[in-house]
């Protein structure tokens, strides 16, 4: 919701806080800078907790008072407070003038606090679809960006050539890529330049009527396949059919697929229980489910943004009603808690590592388990999450201060004080994680991760931002980054929203009439 009115809304019992305490008057819980919804300008702005929700409150001088929905629930924002954790961005930032940069001419600059953990390049912004809520569409822009393939390679170069770390992930993505016919040359170009993930975001068209092509993904070097898949009936997912049929034709090939729902309110919302049955049904070629509350990007009123606004305590409270609590709302972590294991693992080799220093309210994620009758379990069952993370924390604090020798004892050390926060309801995986673990990092063997996913679903929630729930502190946390042709890396909610990056970039770069 966001209005030009005063911002304080009361209870008659007045407001419960997160710490159970009774107040009148809504809270001030920190500052950052967002936008104002109507003209784009930068404002200083207020996060305020009331009536157990979460907002932003900005003021504009020329359009006025906004109020504007940032989290649903106040106790789970304060519980992934908990686990904030800042960066220090890339050696090599692109505009070393974070006053000029940020946000207005965005390159990273040496302002932002995260590497890329994944990068998005646009192939192509045709598509053979029209959805109401896409913003990447050639029919509606009216024009076509499709960049050359030497432009494509300069752009992988330079994710490659990222310091400390080279980007581990990209993704291509449009419109629809599987439209380029210079497609599989990109993919084995990327293989060649060592990216050690490789994705293809698609609706599934091409792969539904060709069977081979999802062999010749994977040849080329696709690691895992985005399937664009918003529910499991007719009324929620129009071409249902055909991402069945694609979906078995990844099975065939053994290409990894994530399932990407976008969620809107009203409109899809009460099928999220069964989107991850059906990923349960189908685990021999299904790998996760990435839920993404839908953005309003487009030419939304804030009435839309009102009625179909989804946050992600909303989403998890419903996964956790249409799964009868099998998959609860404290099953979810957010993404930096894995932290720790990037300061063991940079403890023990030496070597830099990728850091998942993402803002703790970008999203959430959890992993089930999938037994052989399909029942699930949730990670949280198997592991007490907290303590095998404080586990990891102490065992990285103890190798930084060891010798090679003293090193290895650390590690084998660590590895008993780690198995003691596994539970023993579930032994029948539990053998298999602990086996898993010590394969990863005494034998330092990642390929062994492979045999993680085998009866594992991952189960993630990623909220991009829009003009309305627009937070600049997660714009210079994002870890989710577009490669331009000009040599810029784009925080993905900038060049999707605010300054509409997106739309600049493709112009410039336009080939020709659609």
């Amino acid at each position: 919701m966001s209005e030009n009115r005063s911002s304080k809304f009361y209870n008659n019992q007045g407001l419960i806080t997160h710490d159970g305490c009774t107040n009148n008057q809504p809270v001030k819980l920190k500052k950052t800078r967002s936008l104002c919804p109507q003209c784009n300008t930068i404002l200083e702005t207020e996060i305020i907790e009331d009536m157990g929700q979460i907002w932003l409150e900005r003021t504009c001088p020329e359009h006025g008072t906004f109020r504007s929905l940032y989290w649903s629930d106040a106790r789970m924002y304060h519980r992934y407070e908990r686990y904030n954790s800042v960066g220090e961005g890339i050696d090599n930032p692109q505009n070393v003038d974070p006053i000029t940069c940020c946000p207005s001419s965005c390159g990273l600059c040496s302002n932002h606090n995260s590497q890329t953990l994944l990068a998005n390049i646009d192939l192509t912004n045709r598509c053979n679809l029209n959805c109401d809520f896409c913003f990447a569409n050639a029919q509606a822009c009216g024009f076509v960006y499709e960049p050359e393939f030497d432009e494509i390679i300069t752009m992988m170069q330079m994710l490659r050539d990222q310091k400390p770390v080279p980007v581990p992930a990209v993704q291509f993505s449009g419109g629809e890529p599987t439209m380029r016919d210079d497609l599989i040359p990109i993919i084995q170009k990327a293989k060649d330049l060592g990216f050690p993930q490789i994705q293809i975001a698609t609706n599934g068209i091409r792969l539904s009527k060709e069977p081979e092509f999802a062999k010749q993904l994977l040849k080329a070097g696709i690691t895992t396949v985005y399937l664009h898949f918003d529910g499991v009936s007719k009324e929620t997912n129009s071409i249902l059919e055909i991402h069945k049929k694609a979906i078995e034709n990844l099975n065939n090939a053994g290409l990894g697929t994530v399932l990407v729902p976008t969620i809107v309110r009203g409109r899809n919302d009460h099928e999220v229980g069964e989107i991850i049955k059906f990923a349960i049904k189908n685990i021999s070629v299904i790998r996760g489910v990435n839920f993404q509350p839908v953005a309003f990007t487009g030419a939304a009123s804030e009435d839309d943004v009102s009625s179909n606004r989804v946050t992600i305590p909303d989403l998890l409270k419903n996964i956790e009603e249409q799964t009868d609590k099998v998959i609860s709302c404290n099953d979810f972590y957010p993404i930096p808690c894995v932290i720790p294991i990037s300061d063991l693992v940079e403890a023990y080799t030496g070597r830099p590592q990728i850091r998942f220093t993402a803002h703790q309210h970008c999203g959430a994620a959890t992993y089930v388990f999938v037994q052989k009758d399909n029942a699930i379990v949730p990670v949280t069952k198997i592991i007490d999450v907290d303590c095998f993370f404080e586990s990891i924390t102490k065992m990285a604090r103890n190798l930084k201060k060891g010798d090679t020798i003293n090193k290895y004892t650390s590690l084998l050390t660590g590895l008993k004080d780690i198995h003691k926060s596994f539970r023993k309801e579930h032994a029948w995986i539990t053998a298999d994680i602990r086996k898993l673990i010590s394969k990863i990092l005494i034998d330092q063997n990642i390929d062994a991760l492979k045999d993680f996913h085998q009866n594992a679903l991952f189960i993630g929630v990623m909220h991009f931002m829009d003009r309305y729930n627009y937070d600049l502190d997660r714009v210079q946390r994002c870890c989710i980054h577009y490669a331009t042709p000009e040599g810029h890396l784009i925080p993905f909610c900038t060049y999707n929203s605010g300054p509409v990056y997106r739309e600049q970039v493709w112009k410039k770069y336009a080939k020709m009439k659609s």
